[in-house]
């Protein structure tokens, strides 16, 4: 069973109650908050979710979609979800599944892995109305923004690309593309070494990294680095990111040939990438949280849910379930809805126990069936 080969590692370096720095949006509750609540409201605050959880599918929401990558739901209803090898941003109906092609973003460059890859909406959405999205460029990897003016006809929806942040290395393969929004209003954005090892070790460059930027583009105040955008290093392809309840950043990371890993991240930290794959003995990197054989996993996107981090699998064609108290995890993880969709990139919540996943069978590595590729609603606990 898939689950025997799962290797659990408890919270490492982070340790059990944080994983970042409060001010940078990675951390748990500052000093002053943790000095004014008793033992037994901190107790609460870390209680843990039931060892064995479910997943169940309510509905598909969509078919026949092309390449989906990122999703980003909008605040008023409806789903936007971008085209990896299209370029293009469509919205979805999430009631009736109708689709409207917003546009397409110009100068993407699709090849191997890399092309429009993941969109985040801005935080102040409501009145700026910005998509920024991860694009793989015929140069590099880069951030941009678009104006999304519905009022327009369709396919004449996105307004000119602002480029936010330019120059990360790209490749044929790993080239990273998740970007989220974190709780302190920061873009986070994760790369990928664009198949040069030794990039992921080097804090000068931007490959291997999670990134994190203000919205205009800049290296965000308080990162641990001077004058840099990078957040943590040492990584070879980070595919999600995702901040539980707690306001501490997780992050999902393709391995080589072995591990698969589950991180908390931690300003500064070294995750190792390429000297240690997985959990290592070196006390100067920074152990995952969990980790999988490459064959069960290949993990994509991740959302935080009812206490769990859920957890895409692109190879492994199942959604793990991690259940978690601080960083470390609570119980073995789970695997669900294995072979039954295929592959599956994105995850995203959808509030309480609701999650919208993305399937990817059209990405030149899956086996589409009629209907492919989909996004489904799913409940979970």
């Amino acid at each position: 069973m898939a689950t025997a080969a799962l290797l659990l590692t408890a919270g490492c370096s982070a340790g059990d109650t944080g994983a970042g720095d409060p001010s940078a949006g990675g951390g748990s509750a500052s000093s002053s908050d943790a000095g004014s609540r008793s033992p037994s409201s901190q107790r609460a605050a870390e209680a843990t979710p039931p060892a064995k959880g479910s997943v169940k599918v309510v509905r598909t929401v969509a078919e026949n979609l092309k390449t989906p990558w990122g999703l980003a739901p909008l605040p008023a209803g409806g789903l936007l979800v971008s085209s990896r090898d299209e370029g293009t941003i469509t919205r979805i109906d999430e009631k009736t599944g109708r689709k409207t092609e917003l546009g397409q973003v110009p100068g993407v460059s699709a090849a191997g892995e890399g092309g429009l890859l993941g969109i985040a909406l801005s935080p102040d959405f409501a009145s700026d109305r910005m998509i920024y999205a991860y694009f793989t460029s015929a140069s590099d990897n880069r951030v941009v923004r678009v104006l999304y003016e519905d009022e327009k006809p369709a396919g004449e929806q996105l307004g000119a690309p602002d480029t936010v942040f330019k120059g990360i290395p790209k490749g044929f393969i790993h080239n990273g593309g998740r970007i989220a929004f974190g709780p302190d209003k920061m873009l986070y954005a994760g790369t990928g070494e664009s198949g040069d090892r030794g990039l992921a070790q080097d804090k000068k460059s931007l490959g291997g990294k999670i990134l994190r930027l203000t919205p205009e583009g800049e290296p965000a105040p308080g990162n641990p680095f001077p004058d840099s955008p990078v957040y943590s290093y040492g990584h070879r392809n980070v595919q999600g990111l995702a901040w539980d309840d707690k306001q501490r950043l997780f992050a999902s990371e393709f391995g080589q040939d072995t591990w698969d890993e589950l991180n908390a991240i931690k300003p500064g930290d070294d995750y190792g990438w390429p000297d240690a794959e997985g959990r290592s003995g070196d006390a100067k990197y920074h152990n995952p949280t969990a980790q999988w054989h490459t064959d069960d996993a290949s993990p994509s996107g991740i959302a935080y849910a009812e206490g769990s981090v859920w957890m895409a699998g692109l190879k492994g064609q199942r959604l793990w379930r991690v259940p978690l108290k601080g960083t470390a995890t609570s119980a073995d993880p789970q695997s669900f809805l294995e072979g039954e969709y295929g592959r599956l990139r994105t995850v995203v919540s959808a509030g309480g126990d609701r999650l919208w996943v993305t399937t990817s069978n059209t990405d030149g590595r899956g086996s589409p069936e009629d209907g492919d590729d989909r996004i489904l609603e799913l409940r979970v606990t």
